[in-house]
């Protein structure tokens, strides 16, 4: 089943850059009829520099990163009255919970605050996310996800998965070991893994694993892939291998298949991904009519970020300068699962 990448860090709000043509000593920013104040700006670098749970960044890069979140936050809630939804959904834990697919939201944080962000700057992102769902929704650019909807997208992942089969391997002594084996397992398929298990080895799979048919060649000697391939699902028998000691007994089985139950958490993930993606587009229009102006003191607005006047971003929870979004991080940056982040980085799937 595909698993999605989570669009907790989506370059959201992509506008073109905006040079400052409203200014005022008092005004950071300026977002449509709204403002973001200096007052209201050094309150909040200040609150992140006290914060002892987060590494705070320093100058005015820093200033300019939490300038840039305020800005989301006033181009989201001017959105949120423009499409008419609602600005502050709830569920917004468990919908990281649901974007992770798996990774400890913890670690999610701890990557957050490691940049710079506190835990209500990192569900401000996921709270972002359900509000660009809620935007496509309104945009009729997509749906709220139903028992139906999943169920069809179930069903069509299903039928676009290449062919598959379920195979087991055990190299045993001799032939007569072989027939045994066959003869055993023909008799009680259930029994691979008390099979396999009296002949543990490198040449002797534990358990059987699924493996795509047009992919045997490259993973078994030549004429194995051509046994196994043409093999009836729920054969066995046994062969020899070339510079393999004993007799291979080889088992081909039915591919197992994910129950929709099974996977429905990564289904709605999939869904909320798609949604806010969507979402995003819609909303980078809806941006660029809104007039922002950042006060020159601090630089300019470019791409949704708060820029110095040499037009280099600040990377934000994952998302580097061009926009580019980044998925959870798994802990291995060489093996990084869909629907991680690494705010750090930027890297992922």
């Amino acid at each position: 089943m595909r698993r999605p990448t989570a669009v907790l860090a989506l370059g959201l709000i992509a506008g073109v850059a905006l040079t400052g043509c409203r200014t005022s000593p008092n005004v950071a920013a300026y977002v449509g009829d709204d403002t973001v104040t200096v007052d209201e700006l050094d309150e909040a670098v200040a609150a992140h520099l006290a914060d002892p749970d987060i590494t705070p960044g320093e100058g005015a890069d820093y200033t300019r990163t939490i300038l840039t979140e305020l800005v989301r936050a006033e181009v989201f809630a001017s959105a949120a009255e423009h499409f008419g939804i609602d600005p502050d959904p709830g569920g917004v834990e468990d919908l990281l919970v649901q974007l992770l697919g798996g990774s400890d939201p913890e670690e999610y944080f701890a990557q957050a605050a490691a940049q710079g962000y506190t835990r209500d700057d990192a569900l401000a992102r996921v709270r972002q996310v359900a509000l660009l769902q809620q935007i496509a929704v309104a945009g009729g650019q997509a749906e709220e996800p139903t028992e139906a909807s999943l169920r069809a997208s179930y069903e069509q992942q299903l039928a676009q998965q290449p062919a598959q089969i379920d195979l087991g391997y055990v190299n045993v002594p001799d032939q007569a070991a072989a027939d045994a084996a066959v003869a055993a397992l023909q008799a009680d398929p259930g029994s691979y893994a008390a099979v396999a298990g009296q002949y543990p080895g490198q040449a002797t799979l534990p358990a059987p694993q699924t493996a795509a048919v047009d992919d045997l060649a490259g993973q078994l000697p030549a004429d194995l892939a051509a046994q196994v391939a043409a093999a009836p699902v729920g054969s066995v028998f046994s062969t020899a291998v070339p510079e393999l000691t004993g007799v291979l007994v080889v088992v081909v089985s039915p591919p197992t298949v994910p129950t929709f139950e099974q996977v429905r958490p990564q289904l709605e993930a999939a869904a909320t991904n798609d949604a806010a993606t969507a979402g995003a587009a819609i909303l980078s229009d809806y941006e660029a009519e809104l007039d922002v102006d950042v006060n020159p003191r601090y630089g300019s607005f470019d791409d949704g970020s708060v820029v110095p006047a040499d037009g280099s971003a600040v990377e934000l929870l994952g998302v580097a300068p061009d926009g580019n979004s980044a998925a959870p991080d798994s802990g291995d940056p060489e093996s990084r699962e869909p629907g991680s982040v690494d705010p750090a980085t930027g890297s992922g799937n």
